[in-house]
This record gives C-alpha cells, sequence and structure tokens, in this order.
C-alpha cells in the first residue's frame, strides 16, 4: 500500500525534511508553502496560504486528485513571528519583536490554530468517509508550561494546537489514526549562532543543537506502522 502525505510549511527547514524523508521511503508526498519549489524528490510541491480557510480543502482535493488518499498529515507550518508584553524590540539575541496586538494574535493563530485545526477536521471527515482504518497525524510544537516569553502568540498559537491534536488522538482512535506532537530541540535551521550555541551548552533544559534531519526522524517513525502504539503525547525532544 501507498501512503499518500501533505506536509505543511515544506519549503524549508524541518518541514522540507520530513517531505525528503517521506518520499524517499515511497510515500506519495504534497508538499506545501506559502511559496514552494520543486526540489523534493518525489514530492507535489502546491503553494498554499494556510490562513485562507479553504486552503485545507484545496489542498486534499489536489493531493487526492493527484496522490490518492491522504493518509499522513504532518502540521509543521507555522506564521511565526515574535511578540512581547514589554516595551523590548528585540530579545536576547537581536531578533526584532513587535507588542501583542490583535494583528500578531491573527497572524498567528490563523495558521498554527486555525489551519492546524481546519487540516485535522478535512483529514477526519474523509478518512471517515472511506472508512480507513489506518491514519497518521503530527504537529510541530513548541513553548511550555509558563508559555513561550518573547513569543507569547506563537507558544499560545501551538499549545491550541497541543490541544486539538490531543483531542484528535482520543476521538480517532477508533478510525486507525495516532495523533502526536513533537516538541523538537533548538534547531539549526540557519538561524543558529555562537552566542545561541553557548546558551544552550549552559542551559538545564536544553541538551542538542539538532539538524532538520534529525527531527525529520522521530517524524518519520511516528508516521509508520512502527509508530502504531505512539499516540496521544507531546513528544519532548532534547
Amino acid at each position: 500500500m501507498t501512503h499518500v502525505a501533505i506536509v505543511t510549511g515544506a519549503n524549508f527547514g524541518i518541514g522540507a525534511a520530513v517531505a525528503r524523508r517521506l518520499a524517499a521511503r515511497g510515500v506519495a508526498v504534497l508538499a506545501t508553502d506559502l511559496s514552494v519549489d520543486d526540489d523534493t524528490p518525489g514530492a507535489l510541491a502546491v503553494a498554499a496560504d494556510l490562513s485562507d480557510p479553504d486552503a485545507p480543502a484545496r489542498l486534499f482535493n489536489r493531493a487526492y486528485a493527484e496522490l490518492g488518499p491522504v493518509d499522513i498529515l504532518v502540521n509543521n507550518a507555522s506564521g511565526w513571528l515574535q511578540d512581547t508584553f514589554t516595551p523590548s524590540t528585540t530579545d536576547r539575541f537581536g531578533r526584532a519583536m513587535q507588542p501583542v496586538t490583535a494583528d500578531s494574535f491573527g497572524r498567528q493563530f490563523a495558521v498554527d490554530a486555525m489551519a492546524a485545526a481546519l487540516l485535522i477536521a478535512e483529514f477526519a471527515r474523509r478518512h471517515i468517509d472511506r472508512g480507513a482504518t489506518w491514519g497518521r497525524i503530527v504537529g510541530l510544537t513548541s513553548g511550555g508550561e509558563r508559555g513561550f516569553p518573547e513569543e507569547v502568540s506563537y507558544g499560545a498559537a501551538k499549545a491550541a494546537q497541543d490541544n486539538y491534536t490531543m483531542s484528535a488522538s482520543v476521538e480517532l482512535a477508533e478510525h486507525g489514526v495516532t495523533a502526536n506532537m513533537v516538541h523538537p530541540p533548538v534547531t539549526d535551521t540557519g538561524w543558529v549562532t555562537d552566542e545561541v550555541r553557548e546558551s544552550v551548552r549552559t542551559s538545564r533544559d536544553h541538551v542538542h543543537i539538532a539538524t532538520p534531519d534529525q527531527v525529520a526522524e522521530v517524524i518519520d517513525f511516528l508516521a509508520s506502522d512502527a509508530g502504531e502504539l505512539i499516540t496521544g503525547n507531546v513528544i519532548c525532544l532534547r
């Protein structure tokens, strides 16, 4: 059986690594991002703005028409921005921050919470309608019990996605679907500086600076037959 996956945020970093890894083991992959290129071998690249509530249905329609029914969903896309409740304009690494506003809330939640929820809903409806018995949902999260200081809307939107995914793990279990979230460690997608490396080295919360391929390896496992017994977890990688 050939599995079919939709991977969001697939033009860069972890998402691109996941798309490559799934395609390499024979999964038919629709790789989507706000803009896309065609350098993922074996993947169908489709541009989509996930802040558009109609985008999830269009992506599933495209996947079905060209690849077949989707049974793997990787919610990696993010409308990532940094906002804060303080007057600060940069974080400790010099990256720009902005105040929390209705705009920052809307931009972040549209992709990290709303789009993820609608993609899960589209996955679930189609999966149940065709009587499927095997499915995998994996999301990417960040933040922690005390939120995500200096990236507060990002952390809050990811917390919402955590809840949607955990609910899916319960509601879709009888249909053979597993649903998990992966919390990556600090991952070097081009932004890691010597200062960040030193911060990780001296931290009690972090152990490794990972590559996108290392994180993708975990996601690939969860999206395989071998991940059958793993569901309803937020898996923290360190």
